[in-house]
């Protein structure tokens, strides 16, 4: 019965709730330009580009390998391929689990997220202050499943340890700004978002870090959210030459 609850208010209300409400606020009070738009961010694979899509896909894995040559240089510890190779030697068992990745977080959430709510607080903040407030809500989001017994937040992260301050609490909002980053330089492509998002949620799970690790993979996303910061500026996270064309491309699809 439990079980049914988790399922119901995650799916229903918690994994639900966010994109349904992007997806009628944009058809009611949007018009129809701006609905049209909304979409076509979803499904313009255009929009990206190669060397984005490439920062999209590879980025956590990137992140990933950097904690790793960490623990190997301050621990001396290797980490194991195991899960991974388990992963791999069932390939039907891995393809059902990369599709039920996207559906259970990174498409639904994405749609409300990025899709919908990062446009809007950029129209009032720079591109840096929109992640923050944006990671703190995604946060908040998670904070239910946290009393739920058998969640991954629960069983994982207790609250107030190490792991809270620094994988989820500084960590989101990293990774919030690290997908602001990519969003804003790919056109605002809402499909960037729930590749970099899926592929984040994907590296975690097949490579199973331990502890460590994980601690590490934290501190590399903070490093690397600041580098992003200061090479391309909080203004839009993008080019000087690209910072006029971005603020008229938001603005202009909310008048």
């Amino acid at each position: 019965m439990y079980l049914l609850f988790l399922i119901f208010y995650y799916l229903v209300w918690g994994g639900l709730g966010p994109p349904i409400s992007a997806i009628l606020l944009t058809y009611f009070k949007e018009d129809r330009e701006v609905w049209q738009d909304y979409w076509k961010r979803v499904i313009d694979v255009k929009r990206i580009g190669i060397v984005w899509m490439a920062v999209a896909l590879f980025l956590p894995a990137f992140r990933s390998v950097l904690a790793m040559i960490t623990v190997i240089l301050i621990n001396g510890i290797f980490p194991s391929f195991e899960t991974a190779l388990e992963f791999l030697s069932n390939q039907i068992n891995f393809l059902f689990y990369m599709i039920f990745t996207l559906i259970y977080g990174p498409l639904p959430e994405e749609l409300s997220w990025h899709g919908y709510a990062l446009d809007r607080l950029q129209k009032k903040w720079n591109a840096f202050y929109s992640s923050i407030i944006l990671g703190i809500l995604w946060g908040l989001w998670h904070w239910p499943m946290f009393f739920m017994a058998g969640t991954y937040q629960s069983g994982e992260i207790p609250i107030g340890s190490m792991r809270f301050w620094l994988n989820f609490c500084a960590g989101i909002i990293a990774t919030t700004i690290l997908m602001t980053w990519i969003y804003n330089n790919t056109n605002r492509s809402t499909l960037s978002a729930i590749l970099s998002h899926f592929m984040m949620s994907l590296t975690g799970e097949f490579l199973n870090l331990v502890d460590i690790l994980e601690y590490y993979n934290a501190v590399w996303m903070v490093i690397l959210a600041g580098l992003v910061v200061i090479v391309y500026g909080p203004k839009n996270l993008v080019r000087k030459h690209k910072d006029k064309h971005m603020k008229n491309e938001i603005v202009g699809n909310h008048q």
